[in-house]
């Protein structure tokens, strides 16, 4: 996947030192490649809809019908909510190893602070956090790059990608002969 400029200036923190707000920076092998403070960003953007899926009222939750590619079926129903909680724990368990998982269940999904986190998982205060970013970097890319349908832009993930497609411009030809009379224009005599 590329990362465009377009992608990462608007979740770029403004003050990174980094990429100083552009959410590109030179990498390795000079190829540009996400900032740390792009990736937090989308793990954050990502967890905060985890958490209003979850706490929402299970009343409220929506179906939504799906376009399906195929001759048989060409729609589908599904709960787009709880395949989003779903997909958000399987994939962070798929791409975490075991300690950063549990810290992640701790913290993430079940909402413990930073103190208890810490009594729990044997930690102190310093290397609580950086794990906790190294997390948020990580699942970040993963979220974005996930294919054939990533969890990240939001919108695409929930209502599907956009159907404004650029088409190519051909312009239209008409014969003056195939238009009723009504909207032929008079012929126009030369002067000359």
């Amino acid at each position: 996947m590329d990362w465009t400029r377009s992608e990462t200036l608007a979740l770029a923190m403004h003050h990174c030192t980094q990429c100083r707000g552009s959410g590109l920076r030179l990498g390795r092998k000079n190829v540009l490649a996400p900032c740390n403070c792009v990736l937090r960003a989308i793990f954050r953007a990502c967890h905060r809809r985890f958490v209003t899926c979850a706490t929402q009222e299970r009343e409220c939750s929506r179906i939504a019908l799906d376009p399906q590619l195929g001759r048989h079926r060409p729609l589908a129903w599904g709960r787009k909510d709880e395949e989003y909680l779903a997909d958000f724990c399987l994939v962070s368990r798929r791409n975490l190893d075991d300690f950063e998982y549990r810290l992640f269940r701790y913290h993430f999904v079940l909402g413990a602070d930073w103190k208890l986190c810490c009594r729990r998982l044997g930690l102190d205060r310093g290397n609580f956090f950086h794990a906790l970013y190294r997390i948020e970097r990580k699942l970040g890319r993963v979220f974005r790059e996930l294919e054939p349908y990533s969890l990240f832009p939001l919108d695409e993930y929930f209502h599907g990608p956009s159907r404004f497609q650029a088409a190519a411009m051909t312009p239209l030809t008409v014969s003056p002969a195939t238009l009723p009379e009504h909207l032929r224009f008079p012929a126009v005599a030369q002067i000359a």
